[in-house]
């Protein structure tokens, strides 16, 4: 990838012009200068913005894990590719070469062929942050298996909805996971999804804990003795550029998880030049990015990114307090980890505990450090830069989404002067637009609107799976001709956009996509209660908390609150998941409404932000007298 790093600003502007100028051209030049293909494309692109139709490098073969493993082993076999930190500083780290990765994808993807995994095939994948999930990703890759990695935190009833979503044939997971303190039980929850999951024929389990479990005869196998006995050498799938890859499900506003769906070429292409120029990696880097394969971080940039580019990544299956608050300090040190790169809840978590726990670490490796998974604050921004990157090393504060595949709009190191709390500038390829509530597109420096991307790019999500008509009511109806990324922006004076937040009933928590209906929809499963609203509000550590107006069925219940919020939040928990669980509870007589029967969110919003007043016109609420009420009893 070094002929398409991007040196300076005025090279940036440069190749900004052509990528936007003639993108075809720009990513066909990318495309064969960097990576191997067993045939070359017919067409760069051919695309129908209305119908949300995408094929990038028409025809054209190739297999990613051939990119991501194989063309490294001349030059690279001996270089680590995966270095494995475990929860616990005690246990030794693991280290895996470009040769023992080839060996051990290789493994996993002849037990996959064994259990009867064809290409196309859907596997699911519910493992705690350890080797065997890059392992099982790359092997599904490998032999043209889909993969849907689904985030070890998730209930049983959210794993069972993914896996029959996209109705998965076989599922990897572990005996149990290690979170800090915990040990989680995830063959029990893996047990009870499956009693709602027919699809799955098979059950491969990797022992982590060695916790006892339950091991259905005839559908559960455990892993290891299956990997003892396979062969450490394997054929790549031929792919054609448009072959699924992975479906990676993401809360929507509304209704049930959506299964964004990516696929081969484009997303190979697209993930690998944004990582190379984002991250400004270069030969012998150690790179650490902190998010959970689960998420399209860990997707893109902790596992496809930085193999593709023959990077050294680390995998860390801890938590950022686990046994102190310098764990992740530690870990650098331990590694001396040139490119950071984490979630703003936890660089908020860490800035409130004392300044030691940095202080008596070597972070002297560092070269950029990096923020994801929602807009960073001044303050976190400022305590990032001054005690870990000792203001030396550039910010990229970057904004992308599941649906974008990687990062769209970003600093690049050495190259964007940085600004706390901006995004900055596009990535070559990238043209985003604002837009007014009247379609119209804000022209000019120092506006605020609907951020939008004008023309495709290779990494964009290709459908939602088995609901192509939900794909395009979602991204691409609102502003007919462009993707709408659901999220707002300003634009300021030099043109650098800061994202504003999402402008539809989606929280981000932690960093965490959440839909407020399907969470309304469990709590309102819950026989005493009438209705919810659920909105979110500012919060010093997860950016967003989450508060629940709740309405029961008689008065007369009110008397237990406290253990009725607490079965609540255990329903959510179970049914979606701890991240989703409600920061605060409050029960109402009921919920601000318009005369068509609609919930006025903003006031409920400026309630839970602790606003006592301007709540703006009530006049058309059926109801304007509960604003007040619903005011004065704030939690």
């Amino acid at each position: 990838m070094s002929s398409y790093s991007i040196k300076s600003l005025e090279q940036y502007f440069k190749v900004y012009r052509k990528s936007i100028r003639k993108p075809k051209k720009f990513w066909a030049k990318i495309a064969e200068n960097n990576f191997t293909w067993y045939r070359k494309w017919d067409k760069v692109l051919e695309f129908d913005m209305e119908k949300a139709e995408f094929i990038w490098f028409k025809n054209a073969k190739l297999n990613i894990t051939k990119n991501c493993i194989d063309r490294h082993l001349a030059n690279r076999g001996d270089e680590n590719a995966i270095i494995f930190e475990p929860n616990d500083p005690d246990e030794p780290a693991r280290y895996y070469t470009y040769s023992q990765l080839y060996a051990e994808v290789s493994k996993m993807a002849n037990v996959l062929r064994e259990q009867g995994v064809q290409k196309g095939d859907r596997v699911c994948i519910y493992l705690p942050m350890v080797p065997e999930l890059a392992f099982s990703v790359l092997a599904c890759a490998r032999i043209g298996a889909i993969h849907s990695v689904v985030f070890a935190g998730f209930s049983s009833n959210a794993l069972a909805t993914r896996i029959n979503d996209c109705t998965c044939k076989l599922i990897i997971t572990a005996d149990g996971g290690y979170r800090g303190t915990k040990t989680i039980d995830l063959k029990r929850i893996v047990d009870e999804a499956l009693v709602k999951s027919p699809s799955i024929e098979r059950v491969l389990v990797v022992k982590r804990t060695g916790q006892e479990i339950d091991m259905k005869e005839g559908r559960d196998r455990w892993l290891q003795p299956l990997l003892d006995e396979a062969p450490a050498t394997s054929m790549a799938e031929v792919m054609d550029a448009e072959d699924p890859l992975f479906i990676l499900y993401t809360s929507g506003s509304t209704g049930k998880p959506k299964g964004m769906l990516h696929t081969t070429a484009g997303y190979m292409v697209y993930t690998a030049y944004t990582f190379k120029n984002v991250f400004n990696y270069m030969p012998g880097d150690i790179y650490w990015c902190t998010a959970d394969i689960g998420w399209i971080t860990g997707h893109s940039y902790t596992i496809y990114g930085p193999l593709l580019n023959g990077a050294t990544t680390v995998i860390f299956e801890g938590i950022p307090s686990y046994p102190t608050h310098s764990r992740f300090w530690e870990v650098i040190q331990k590694h001396r980890v040139n490119q950071f790169y984490t979630a703003p809840t936890a660089i908020r978590s860490l800035a409130k505990e004392k300044i030691e726990y940095v202080r008596d670490y070597r972070l002297d490796s560092l070269k950029v450090i990096g923020s994801v998974g929602e807009p960073i604050n001044e303050e976190a921004w400022h305590w990032y830069n001054d005690h870990v990157g000792n203001k030396r090393c550039p910010l990229v504060d970057t904004w992308w989404q599941t649906e974008t595949g990687g990062i769209v709009i970003s600093a690049i190191p050495f190259v964007t002067p940085t600004k706390p709390t901006y995004a900055s500038l596009p990535l070559p390829g990238i043209k985003p637009v604002l837009m007014d509530e009247l379609r119209n597109e804000i022209e000019g420096n120092q506006q605020i609107g609907n951020l939008c991307i004008e023309y495709p790019w290779p990494g964009i999500a290709r459908t939602i799976w088995g609901d192509h008509q939900r794909f395009i009511d979602t991204y691409f109806k609102t502003f007919p001709g462009k993707y709408f990324s659901g999220d707002g922006a300003l634009r300021d004076e030099v043109g650098y956009y800061r994202i504003t937040g999402r402008v539809d009933d989606v929280i981000i928590v932690s960093g965490h996509n959440l839909g407020t209906a399907p969470i309304e929809d469990v709590i309102n499963e819950h026989q005493t209660v009438a209705e919810s609203a659920v909105v979110g509000y500012p919060h010093d550590i997860k950016g967003n908390a989450l508060y629940g107006f709740v309405v029961l069925k008689e008065t007369g219940l009110w008397r237990d609150r406290q253990n009725l919020a607490k079965e609540i939040n255990q329903l959510i928990s179970d049914q979606i998941g701890a991240i989703a669980k409600l920061d605060k509870i409050q029960f109402v007589t009921g919920l601000p409404k318009t005369r068509s029967g609609k919930i006025m969110r903003r006031i409920l919003r400026k309630i839970a932000e602790g606003e006592q007043s301007d709540f703006g016109d009530i006049t058309t609420l059926v109801n304007p007298e509960i604003v007040e009420e619903i005011s004065r009893e704030r939690v």
